[in-house]
């Protein structure tokens, strides 16, 4: 009767060291890049714009409009024969340097996780070789 006893004493102590006693209570609000950074900007909305999503964009929009003036300035596309054996342009070697990057930020997430710095430094000097080599 006695370990019966205390028992129903410890017990609500058991719960409270579980995190019991913090449910239905709201959580904390504390402030990351994470967060921030992948939070959507308009809710409601049909598609999940969110910083990162924004930034991608505004990059591969910027990328193209450079591509443009450069083309504007200095027409026919800078044809050449790369290390791959293929006549390439500049616009060639944006997309092949873009598919590329893709598929490294794909294989980084299969592999190791979420953590992105790494393959984002990756990813640059994969888009300067594309288009200084290939």
């Amino acid at each position: 009767m006695r370990k019966l006893a205390y028992l129903v004493a410890t017990l609500p102590a058991v719960a409270l060291a579980q995190g019991w006693g913090n449910v239905g209570k709201p959580k904390e609000e504390v402030f990351t890049w994470a967060k921030w950074w992948s939070e959507p900007l308009f809710s409601g909305f049909w598609m999940a714009w969110t910083r990162a999503t924004l930034a991608f964009f505004l990059f591969i929009f910027g990328f193209i409009a450079i591509l443009t003036l450069i083309e504007l300035r200095w027409p026919g596309g800078n044809e050449r024969d790369g290390i791959l054996g293929l006549t390439t342009t500049r616009g060639d070697r944006l997309f092949i340097g873009l598919l590329g990057t893709a598929y490294i930020f794909l294989a980084w997430i299969g592999v190791f996780g979420t953590t992105l710095w790494i393959p984002l430094g990756v990813a640059v000097v994969w888009l300067s070789f594309s288009f200084w080599k290939i």
